[in-house]
């Protein structure tokens, strides 16, 4: 597998790792997401209601902006030689600061904030992941991430 070495991501800590592209948070992708959660709240899938509330419309859930971060690490982050895996171990910190309006685009952008070694062949991130919202000041989120690599 290529990518870069690992010394070359440690000496990443305190630097950004990348910013995703733009994905579409539309109505169809949120009322998905409210049939896989079955979290079908009418602020989420039932424009007509929505409408009548501050958003002035449907949003999309905050679980789901926070979901797509896997999809835009993905996009984002480097990938590190001889990594045989890598896991979701979870979150320290997570703010909802910003609805996404169905509609809108949003991208993820990635300050790798810690390594800490967990074993010879084990070490944990702390990533900081923002979720941006395209024409927004504010972002809808701002987490500290942290994820478990295994080296071959």
């Amino acid at each position: 597998m290529s990518g870069i070495s690992l010394a070359d991501y440690r000496a990443l800590v305190g630097q950004e790792l990348g910013v995703s592209r733009w994905f579409l948070l539309d109505q169809g992708r949120i009322d998905a997401f409210a049939d896989v959660t079955e979290d079908h709240q009418f602020i989420h899938v039932d424009p007509a209601r929505a409408a009548a509330t501050p958003f002035g419309g449907t949003v999309a859930h905050g679980f789901l902006s926070l979901s797509m971060l896997a999809a835009m690490a993905f996009d984002a982050q480097p990938k590190i030689a001889g990594r045989a895996m890598a896991v979701n171990y979870g979150f320290d910190r997570v703010r909802l600061l910003s609805p996404v309006k169905a509609g809108a685009r949003v991208r993820g952008r990635f300050v790798l904030k810690e390594i800490i070694d967990r074993g010879p062949k084990e070490f944990l991130s702390k990533t900081e992941a923002t979720v941006e919202i395209e024409g927004s000041n504010k972002p809808a989120l701002i987490a500290e991430w942290l994820g478990i690599s295994y080296l071959a």
